[in-house]
């Protein structure tokens, strides 16, 4: 084959790679005419029987093609997941319209590079509107920045697949004054990153957020005796890694390019899958439609009784109400007092959910809801 050759086959790949992407815009375009429907006909935004009916006729298409089932299955529940999430993302701006701006004030942990970067990107990549980007040096900063108004929204990573929760936040969230609107979960690819031309066995300090380093302290106790420095935030890490010779940083690859780092190891957490779930907070809650799915996160108090908390959790149980994290922290100031979080399958505005949170009053000392927001993370349907 002559370079001319691969040149004009690899002009036929690019031409049909932007068929692929106008073809894809127009589907975008579609499935939001469908949400109108939805809408008018009160429908739920996913239909999971339809996606199931959808697959397994196009799998079958594809393998006439000659084309992979296993890869026809994860091209499309890519797009799939893309549609129902921007349809949620519509319905909510059609239901909210105070909360429309051409402007998004974002505050978020660390900088250019950082996680909360990168999540606070994806979350408002289904939002149209241009991004103001407050960074900030600690979680309390970011809740501040939007209590007095300086920032619309504060994005605060809550819990991690490797290192579990993230304890900083969920005790903020006892006396923040802000609402939950919103999360997203973002995956995290963990990588040492270090000066162009440096070497693993030229390593002798580590920087990292102490979050990474919790999640890679598998990585990082093969490495022997290395001066492991805590930092503010990923973007800090890297920053000081760039400037230090002979150090590294743990942090994306994608950030490290913007700091002139190469990778010298990827692949650093704990667990293979490594993803962050990260919660999305503003001054006032959001009304959320019952035709999506929906998260309700609620702070509780049980009396202290013997019994008190299995009777408050019980109380989910009889409301066929499904729980799917219950975290319990202690009350500062109050020795051996603890307050329970609790994130639900519910959306406040159904009239069980209401009933249970009346009954709930009954085994606690108070209950505070700290949010109702969309659920951002789907469940792909299973083909067999």
């Amino acid at each position: 084959m002559t370079q001319d050759t691969l040149d004009a086959l690899r002009k036929d790949i690019n031409e049909i790679d932007s068929e692929l992407l106008i073809l894809l815009a127009k589907r975008r375009r579609l499935s939001h005419s469908v949400l109108e429907y939805k809408i008018t006909n009160n429908k739920p935004i996913r239909d999971e029987a339809r996606e199931l009916a959808l697959l397994e006729k196009l799998i079958s298409y594809g393998k006439s093609l000659g084309l992979d089932p296993f890869y026809i299955n994860n091209v499309f529940q890519v797009i799939l997941e893309d549609s129902v999430l921007n349809q949620q993302a519509l319905l909510q701006k059609s239901l909210n319209p105070e909360s429309l701006s051409d402007t998004h004030k974002v505050a978020y942990l660390g900088g250019q590079g950082s996680y909360s970067q990168l999540a606070c990107h994806k979350y408002f990549s289904r939002r149209p509107g241009t991004l103001v980007e407050l960074g900030c040096q600690t979680f309390s900063d970011i809740t501040q920045s939007v209590e007095k108004g300086q920032a619309d929204y504060g994005i605060l990573p809550i819990e991690n697949t490797s290192s579990g929760s993230i304890n900083e936040v969920f005790d903020l969230l006892q006396h923040a004054q802000v609402s939950i609107i919103g999360e997203v979960t973002h995956s995290v690819e963990h990588c040492l990153l270090a000066q162009e031309g440096t070497t693993l066995k030229d390593i002798n300090k580590i920087f990292a957020h102490h979050q990474p380093f919790a999640q890679c302290s598998r990585f990082l106790e093969g490495l022997g005796d290395l001066t492991q420095e805590t930092c503010d935030s990923t973007s800090s890490a890297l920053k000081l890694a760039a400037d230090t010779p002979n150090s590294a940083a743990i942090g994306s690859a994608q950030a490290g390019k913007g700091f002139g780092l190469e990778v010298l190891k990827s692949g650093l957490a704990n667990q293979a899958e490594n993803h962050s779930r990260f919660i999305v907070v503003a001054r006032q809650p959001l009304q959320v439609s019952t035709q999506i799915p929906t998260k309700t996160s609620l702070i509780m108090a049980t009396k202290q009784k013997v019994g008190s908390l299995a009777d408050a959790l019980m109380v989910f149980k009889e409301h066929n109400i499904n729980m799917t994290k219950l975290e319990s922290r202690p009350v500062p100031g109050n020795p051996w007092e603890e307050v329970f979080y609790v994130d639900l399958q519910a959306n406040v505005a159904d009239k069980q959910v209401q009933s249970a949170l009346e009954s709930l009053k009954e085994h606690t000392q108070y209950v505070r809801i700290l949010g109702c927001y969309q659920s951002e993370s789907l469940q792909a349907v299973e083909v067999v």
